[in-house]
Order: C-alpha cells, then structure tokens, then sequence
C-alpha cells in the first residue's frame, strides 16, 4: 500500500499541472494550511530534476505572496480571519510568544523562522498584527522562504538518484519516522513554541 501511495505521488508530481498545485499549497502555507509545500516539491524534483530550479522558484514566489495575504489577515483581519485560524490550528499560545521576539527581533525573526518548519502563517499573520514594516518583511520572506526551497532543490538536483533509491529502498521505516516527526512538530509547536 505505502509503495502504491509513493508511486500514486511520483505521478501526481510529474503531472502537467502539478506547478499550479504546488503554487496553490505554497501559497495557503504561508498564510492559512499546515502542510508545508515540501510534500509536494520534494517529489516534484525527484521526479524531473531538470525542472528543480523552477520548482523553486514557483514555490518560493507563492509563499511570499501567501506571506503576503497573511500578513494582511493580522494587520486587518485579525480578530475575525486571524485570531479564529490560529485558534483553530492550536497556535494562540505560540502566537502569544511570537508577538514578544517581535517586540525585539522583527526582521530576524521572520528571517529565521523561513528557514525553519515553524508554521510560517503564524509568523506571517503576527507581522501584520505587529506592523513589522511591509518592505523588510518582504524582503526577510523572500530571501528566508527562496533560501529554504532553492536549498531543498539544489540538494535533491544533486543527490536526485541516491535520494530516490533510499527512499524507495526504505519507504516503510521513512514513513514511520515522517509521522512521528510530524507528530512531533504539533506536540512542540502546542507545548514548547
């Protein structure tokens, strides 16, 4: 079954249209969904590593324009978009935390925090809470999110074929450490962040 699924998303990845969905994913990561584009892009490059910089690119400019509407939600709709989208996803006490560093780091903040899997809508939405200056905002988001995804790109357009045949040869024990590191992530972003 889970080699079924992994080759059903090998497909997915090579589909004609799959730069629209991962433009679409990549967007709502950024400003309201909690999967992370990498679900997406990683296949997408192993599946034609000729294609990894445009991959990137088209991921890189989705986020920041999803940055973008997310930043827009704190700054005007906060109390009736924002607030309910963090609540629902648990992150109302990790928003709390993350309006104290603003206070002091801003920029850096979100500079780091597109580097990291933290859910980037939380930063993004307290930017806008916090009026955190929309150009260096955009800037920190450009240049974090495209580090990020043209990284990701750039190592998998190397390893490419080594890559897949760890996975492939692995599937079972990469997916049971992928759930348990997503698990993971929930518990430390509810309890530790």
């Amino acid at each position: 079954m889970l080699q079924r699924l992994y080759d059903r998303t090998l497909a997915i990845a090579g589909h004609k249209r799959a730069l629209h969905g991962l433009a679409a994913i990549s967007f709502a990561e950024s400003s309201v969904f909690p999967i992370p584009p990498d679900v997406l892009l990683i296949p997408m490059v192993l599946a034609d590593r000729t294609r990894a910089w445009l991959i990137a690119a088209v991921c890189t400019v989705a986020s920041v324009l999803g940055g973008l509407a997310g930043y827009a939600i704190g700054y005007f709709l906060f109390e009736s978009v924002g607030q309910p989208v963090l609540q629902f996803y648990g992150h109302m006490d990790a928003f709390a935390e993350v309006q104290r560093v603003f206070r002091e780091w801003g920029f850096w903040f979100v500079f780091a925090a597109g580097f990291t899997p933290l859910p980037y809508k939380v930063i993004t939405i307290a930017s806008g809470v916090m009026i955190l200056d929309p150009v260096l905002f955009l800037i920190a988001s450009a240049v974090s999110r495209g580090g990020r995804f043209f990284l990701v790109c750039a190592l998998l357009w190397y390893f490419g074929p080594p890559v897949r045949r760890f996975i492939e040869g692995n599937l079972r024990l990469l997916s049971v450490l992928f759930v348990v590191m997503l698990f993971g992530g929930f518990v430390a972003v509810r309890y530790v962040v």
